[in-house]
């Protein structure tokens, strides 16, 4: 898998992620990374920014392109405690990279249990992920399911209340009760939740809009849905 980027590649480096190949601008001049590397006893090997360019399909590389080993998926029972209070996040049908590298990078500052997935249907971890979490991927267990809806009741027989976001909703986002193991669901860019997720939810709730604009950026939703979950 290549990532680029000097963040998501140190944090590469420091989670001792296997390394394939690392490539370095020929003209690069950050010596604090290159410090870094040396000091890690990272082998690189310095091209052209024509070629870094070429591996990072466009990307924003900063100068460092890396081949690495895929990040690891886990399975939704390994990662349930039933001896302590857990967060989850439950994102249904999620499109955009940078959405999902941006609710990574938020799940990781706030120590987030894991991020619950679909195995089908909505987008994977890839290099645009890993570069906008910022190093994020290589700690946020990410869990992927079959059927989300499967996954929702799975939750519920480890008594951990499923909590939907739905602007329609007559609660509010300070209401979710925090005594307990919770899943913030979130949905799809454009179409939210669907139907029969958001009926599988144990409650539904809103962040109050007191502007013109009715919706938040799912990624900027997410973050304040993670954070109100850690009031007490």
């Amino acid at each position: 898998m290549i990532i680029y980027g000097k963040n998501v590649v140190k944090e590469a480096i420091f989670s001792n992620r296997p390394i394939y190949k690392l490539w370095i601008d020929e003209k690069f001049s950050d010596q604090h990374f290159l410090l870094f590397l040396k000091d890690k006893k990272q082998v690189y090997e310095k091209v052209s920014k024509g070629k870094l360019n070429q591996f990072s399909e466009q990307g924003l590389h900063q100068g460092v392109v890396a081949d690495v080993k895929p990040y690891e998926t886990y399975e939704l029972l390994d990662k349930i405690d039933s001896n302590k209070i857990q967060r989850f996040i439950i994102l249904d049908n999620l499109e955009d990279p940078h959405n999902l590298g941006a609710i990574m990078r938020t799940a990781e500052a706030a120590n987030i249990d894991g991020i619950i997935m679909s195995k089908r249907g909505q987008v994977q971890l890839n290099q645009t992920v890993a570069k906008v979490s910022a190093g994020a991927i290589e700690h946020v267990p990410v869990i992927l399911v079959s059927n989300i809806n499967q996954a929702i009741q799975t939750l519920k027989d480890h008594q951990i209340l499923v909590v939907g976001t739905d602007g329609q909703s007559e609660l509010f986002y300070d209401q979710i009760p925090l005594e307990q193991s919770l899943a913030i669901v979130l949905g799809n860019e454009g179409e939210g939740i669907r139907p029969l997720v958001k009926r599988n939810c144990d409650m539904l709730v809103k962040i109050p809009m007191f502007g013109k604009i009715n919706s938040l950026n799912v990624s900027v939703a997410a973050a304040l849905m993670m954070y109100q979950t850690l009031k007490k």
